[in-house]
């Protein structure tokens, strides 16, 4: 499965799928409850597969950042994003070594270990899923 579709939306708790569109917005399904809401086309919303965390030597895509945690505990979920903050920010140097301490903040490292427990547990993401950037060729 795939994270295209997986959305953020704020001032919403957690993640949601797109379903579909509609004239004037779309209808997303929450990941937690499973509860249908509209949306309208003003509401500030993110694809996942849009966002990406700082490095020292550019941006790499939420979704490498993903693959690299499935990677790590082989397709299941990641430390809790509870644990205190030494524990994160060590943890997320052993996923992403480079990542900018100066740029990615303890709420984001929080956000990402909590994105990726939920679409995990919902089955998004599998230890054996390529990127779809990586799949691309040129002609």
């Amino acid at each position: 499965m795939s994270i295209e579709r997986i959305l953020s939306i704020a001032g919403k708790p957690g993640l949601y799928e797109l379903k579909l569109q509609t004239r004037t917005g779309f209808v997303a399904e929450s990941l937690i409850d499973g509860k249908k809401i509209t949306v309208g086309l003003r509401s500030n919303v993110s694809l996942l597969s849009e966002i990406s965390i700082y490095t020292y030597s550019g941006e790499i895509k939420l979704v490498e950042v993903f693959q690299n945690i499935a990677t790590k505990e082989n397709g299941g979920a990641a430390i809790s994003h509870k644990d205190e903050n030494n524990a994160l920010i060590a943890y997320f140097r052993e996923i992403l070594p480079e990542f900018d301490e100066e740029r990615v903040y303890i709420s984001d490292i929080k956000k990402v270990l909590n994105w990726y427990n939920m679409i995990q547990a919902k089955g998004f993401l599998t230890a054996t899923e390529v990127p779809a950037e990586t799949t691309a060729t040129e002609e």
